[in-house]
C-alpha cells in the first residue's frame, strides 16, 4: 500500500522537486491530479508537470498536496 505524506511546507515541496517524487493533488476533497511531479512553487501556487508540455498551476491555499511513496 502506498504511503501518502502531506507536502505542507516549502522544504517539503523542495524535497519533492529535488527527488522528483510523484504527487497527488486534491481540491475540494476530490483527486484532481496524480502521478505528476512538482517543478516549482511560490507562496501562492504550485506548478505540477505531468508530461513534457503539460504544466498545471494549483493554488496552495485551495489544494492539498501529497507525496506518494510505493
Amino acid at each position: 500500500m502506498p504511503i501518502n505524506r502531506p507536502l505542507l511546507t516549502d522544504s517539503d515541496l523542495q524535497e519533492a522537486i529535488d527527488r522528483k517524487l510523484p504527487v497527488r493533488v486534491f481540491q475540494d476533497d476530490h483527486l484532481v491530479n496524480s502521478g505528476a511531479t512538482v517543478v516549482r512553487f511560490t507562496d501562492s501556487d504550485v506548478v505540477i508537470q505531468s508530461r513534457v508540455s503539460d504544466l498545471t498551476y494549483y493554488s496552495r491555499s485551495r489544494c492539498e498536496f501529497f507525496e506518494v511513496r510505493p
